[in-house]
């Protein structure tokens, strides 16, 4: 098993990040709706709270994340890749990774707005919060938090549909890679 990226697939450790964050962002993205569309009821703290407590978990798995993208840089798209597809690519992960931060960002400043706050990470210690109590702040953290989180769920739809793409129409390899590693 190969852990580090090489230049015709990702390494093992760059495959794990994407999956895991991959489906943990997909699950935040359909509890988060959940949550807000379900009528209030009494146990709606606990499930904002585990929506909190993941994504403290998504944040520190976006900064090991981009540390390990720092020293491992990402295979080569294949040769007959057109330059415009090439920079929409890297738009689409810089933007997947900005609005990845942002929304966490955002939901950890709602966290510590709110009264009570999420900081109770799983019960097991309490995550410092950077913002203070302020309901009219903890709204606007949780809106703006909600309309990110829409814009990062069009990026993740554009990313799927990248990615069929390039399997089905290209059968250039570029799923596979992410899939298995290698070509």
């Amino acid at each position: 098993m190969v852990t580090k990226n090489v230049p015709n697939g990702w390494g093992a450790v760059s495959r794990a990040f994407h999956w895991i964050m991959g489906l943990l962002i997909i699950g935040m993205l359909a509890y988060g709706w959940w949550m807000n569309h379900i009528p209030a009821r009494p146990d709606r703290f606990f499930h904002r709270s585990i929506h909190a407590d993941i994504g403290y978990v998504l944040l520190l798995l976006l900064a090991l994340r981009l540390i390990w993208r720092a020293f491992n840089p990402a295979p080569p798209l294949p040769a007959g890749t057109l330059a415009w597809e090439r920079g929409l690519a890297r738009l689409n992960q810089a933007l997947l990774y900005l609005f990845t931060f942002v929304v966490a960002i955002l939901g950890w400043s709602h966290s510590g707005a709110h009264m009570p706050d999420y900081s109770s990470f799983f019960g097991l210690f309490r995550v410092p919060q950077f913002t203070s109590p302020d309901k009219t702040a903890a709204r606007q953290y949780e809106n703006w938090h909600i309309y990110m989180a829409y814009v990062l769920l069009a990026l993740v739809v554009l990313h799927t549909l990248a990615a069929l793409y390039h399997h089905f129409i290209r059968r250039d390899g570029v799923l596979v890679r992410m899939v298995w590693g290698l070509e």
